[in-house]
C-alpha cells in the first residue's frame, strides 16, 4: 500500500491492532481477529505492555509488538468502593487516552500503518485511516437510568470519532451480553455485529478434573477470589485445577491438595484442552471467558467482581436465561457452587457461524480498494 498500484488481491494491507490492557480478555478474543487477518494476507502489527504482550508474543511470535503502556487501573478491596475507586482513577485514564492518542500519531509515521482496529481503546483513532473500535459494552451499567444515557452518551463521543464500531455478540438469536451489546440507540457510525469471538474449538476429550477454576482480572480481587476457592477446594475431595491469570509470575504456587494441579498461565491450546477435560467450570464473570465457555458448549458457575456493575449484569442476566450459574463472591462454598450449578440445565446453543470473518473479509476488501485508488 501507500501510494502502490498494484493488483487488488495482492494489496497486503499493514493493521495495527491493539487491545485493552484490562485484564486479558481483550486480548484474547482478538486473537481470532488477528488470526483471521492473517489468513486473509494483511501485514498484521500489535500493540501491548505486561501481562497482555506475554500473551500476544506466545500466540503470534511471528509478529512484532510494539510497547504501548496500559492503562493500569486497580480495583477496592470492598464492593461499596468500586465506583468510588474507579472515579478516582478518572484522571489517570483520560492522561492515559490522551498518551494513546499521541502515541498513534508518531507509531502511524514510523510503521506507515494502513488501518487500526481497536479493542476499547478509544485514544487509537485518526482521521486520515480507517480506524474500527471494538466493544461488547456499548450500554456502560451503572445502576442508574439517567447515568446509564449520561455514560452511554459520552462513550459514543469516542466511538463516533471511528470509522466503523465491531460488537462481538449476536445481533439476533440469543445474546450472550445482553442490553450491553443492544442498546437503546447506536453510535452515529457504521457498527456491525461478529457474533461471539473465541480463540478455542470444540473438541471430544475425556474429563480427567472435576472443577477447573480460572482466576483472572486486576488486582486484588484477582488475589481474594483465588485465596476463597482455595480454601474451599483444598479442603474438599474434589480433584481440580487452578489457573491463576499471571502470565509474568514466575514463581510456582505449591498446593495442599495432591488432587489438583497450578498454573499461573496457558497457552491458548493449553487452556481449550483443560476447559474440555473439566467437568465444571467456575470463572469470573468478563464477557471474554463468557464467549469461550459458550463456544466449548460448557456449563460453568459465574463469580462477577463485587461492584463491577458489567460483570454484575452479566452473571445475573445469563443466570436468569439459564445459560449459566452464578454466585456472589460473598458466597462462595463448597455447597453454594454445587447447588448453582444443578439448576443450569441448558446449553448454549452452537451458534458460531464465522461471522467475524465475514466482517473482517469485506472490511479488507474496502483497505485494498482504498489503497488502488491512491
Amino acid at each position: 500500500m501507500n501510494g502502490e498500484k498494484i493488483n487488488n488481491s495482492t494489496i497486503k494491507p499493514r493493521i495495527l491492532v491493539a487491545p485493552l490492557d484490562w485484564g486479558l480478555g481483550h486480548a484474547t478474543r482478538c486473537i481470532p481477529i488477528i488470526q483471521t487477518l492473517l489468513k486473509h494476507n494483511a501485514d498484521v502489527l500489535l500493540a501491548a505492555t505486561g501481562g497482555v504482550k506475554f500473551l500476544l508474543e506466545k500466540e503470534f511470535p511471528q509478529l512484532k509488538i510494539l510497547h504501548l503502556a496500559g492503562y493500569q487501573i486497580t480495583y477496592p478491596r470492598r464492593k461499596k468502593f468500586f465506583l468510588p475507586k474507579l472515579a478516582t482513577q478518572l484522571p489517570k485514564l483520560f492522561f492515559a487516552i490522551r498518551n494513546e492518542k499521541k502515541w498513534l500519531k508518531k507509531i502511524l509515521k514510523e510503521e506507515k500503518i494502513d488501518a487500526v482496529i481497536s479493542d476499547n481503546r478509544p485514544g487509537l483513532y485518526d482521521a486520515y485511516i480507517p480506524c474500527v473500535y471494538i466493544t461488547h459494552q456499548l450500554q456502560i451499567k451503572t445502576g442508574s437510568k439517567i447515568t446509564d444515557t449520561l455514560i452511554r452518551n459520552f462513550h459514543y463521543s469516542f466511538i463516533n470519532r471511528f470509522q466503523e464500531c465491531w460488537i462481538p455478540d449476536n445481533q439476533s438469536g440469543q445474546s450472550l451480553a445482553g442490553k450491553l451489546s443492544h442498546p437503546v440507540s447506536f453510535p452515529a457510525i457504521p457498527f456491525k455485529y461478529l457474533g461471539p469471538l473465541s480463540r478455542f474449538e470444540k473438541n471430544q476429550l475425556p474429563v480427567a478434573y472435576d472443577f477447573l477454576l480460572l482466576v483472572s482480572g486486576p488486582e486484588p480481587q484477582r488475589t481474594i477470589l483465588e485465596e476463597k476457592l482455595l480454601q474451599v477446594f483444598e479442603q474438599g475431595t474434589y480433584s481440580f485445577v487452578l489457573v491463576r491469570g499471571l502470565p509474568l509470575e514466575k514463581k510456582t504456587l505449591v498446593l495442599q491438595s495432591t488432587r489438583s494441579k497450578v498454573f499461573n498461565h496457558l497457552s491458548a491450546r493449553e487452556l481449550n484442552e483443560i476447559i474440555l477435560q473439566s467437568n465444571i467450570v467456575v470463572a469470573r464473570a468478563g464477557y471474554s471467558t463468557i464467549m469461550d465457555l459458550a463456544k466449548l458448549e460448557k456449563k460453568a458457575v459465574l463469580i462477577a467482581t463485587p461492584g463491577q456493575t458489567e460483570q454484575e449484569y452479566l452473571a445475573e442476566f445469563l443466570n436468569d436465561k439459564n445459560l449459566f450459574a452464578s454466585i456472589s463472591q460473598e458466597d462462595i462454598s463448597l455447597h453454594t457452587i454445587e447447588t448453582a450449578y444443578k439448576k443450569t440445565t441448558e446449553m448454549i446453543p452452537d451458534s458460531y457461524a464465522m461471522m467475524h470473518e465475514e466482517v473482517i473479509i469485506e472490511w479488507l476488501a474496502k483497505l485494498r480498494h482504498r489503497a488502488s485508488a491512491m
